[in-house]
């Protein structure tokens, strides 16, 4: 399978299809940053087909990653420009991408390198080195305004996805309920499937921290209509059991994994210990 080929996954049967896959692990990221080697002695192939989607690499990794037989998504670190290289490189390695990862730079200009972004990832394709379907993600830096609109305008024209920052890797950045609920809105108003990355370790709110169960249940809700208060109410909940019970109750995993697609997490380990305590894998994940 080249790296152009889109991941399959082999479903975990002790795991219900509504979380797998919901995890990128990316130990190798600030704060796990793990070594290479420690970070998949850590999580073991087997763990992988369930729980955890893909790895996360940035470009820069990709020479050391050759024998990796798990898919793999690829963070670009060096902005529009840099897209093809990696990619090229990938592919000649035999990697398996299960997407790609890039961040707007143009703070001036973000509709601009918007559309910087969407050129080069016609040109990936164009060269066969990106297929059509593999998802490409696209993180628009700052809080809501009138350019991170026209950016997100861009990105769902193309049917990209957005990639919206939760946390700062150190902590240092507060989770903003409202902040988010704005973005969540922003893209399922595009329908525009969007993965988080940073500060989503944990399942439930904490500290000054957003939790993937709280994000889910509010991706949930907005979908379904409910007003701005509600979003950034379901967001701001610290109740492990209300969010448990609210997402059985509405049958919500399901149409919320339509749009909020996965988190980056250095951590595997925590994530499946909060939704085993929460009740939500079922007897068979206890």
């Amino acid at each position: 399978m080249t790296a152009s080929t889109p991941a399959t996954h082999q479903p975990d049967p002790s795991l219900p299809p509504a979380w797998a896959g919901i995890v990128d692990d990316a130990a190798i990221f600030p704060p796990g940053d793990l070594p290479l080697d420690e970070a998949l002695a850590a999580h073991p192939a087997h763990r992988r087909t369930g729980l955890v989607g893909s790895f996360v690499a940035r470009d820069t990794d990709l020479p050391d990653l050759a024998a990796l037989a798990h898919p793999v998504s690829v963070v670009v670190t060096g902005g529009a420009g840099q897209l093809v290289g990696p990619l090229t490189l990938a592919a000649r390695s035999g990697l398996t991408l299960a997407g790609v990862e890039i961040a707007l730079r143009d703070l001036d200009d973000l509709p601009g390198n918007a559309r910087r972004v969407v050129a080069a990832v016609d040109t990936a394709r164009a060269e066969g080195v990106l297929d059509d379907d593999t998802p490409v993600h696209v993180e628009l830096p700052g809080r809501v305004g009138a350019g991170w609109l026209r950016a997100a305008d861009e990105v769902a024209a193309v049917e990209l996805r957005l990639k919206l920052r939760t946390g700062a890797p150190d902590g240092s950045l507060p989770a903003d309920e409202a902040d988010l609920a704005e973005k969540i809105d922003a893209a399922l108003d595009r329908e525009t499937p969007f993965k988080c990355t940073a500060g989503l370790h944990r399942a439930v709110r904490h500290d000054d921290q957003h939790g993937f169960a709280n994000v889910l249940l509010a991706t949930r809700r907005a979908f379904d209509g409910a007003g701005r208060e509600e979003v950034v109410a379901t967001l701001a909940e610290r109740d492990g059991a209300t969010l448990a019970a609210a997402l059985l109750a509405e049958d919500a995993l399901a149409g919320a994994r339509r749009w909020f697609t996965s988190f980056g997490s250095c951590s595997v380990d925590e994530p499946l210990a909060d939704l085993r305590a929460l009740g939500l894998l079922g007897e068979q994940g206890a």
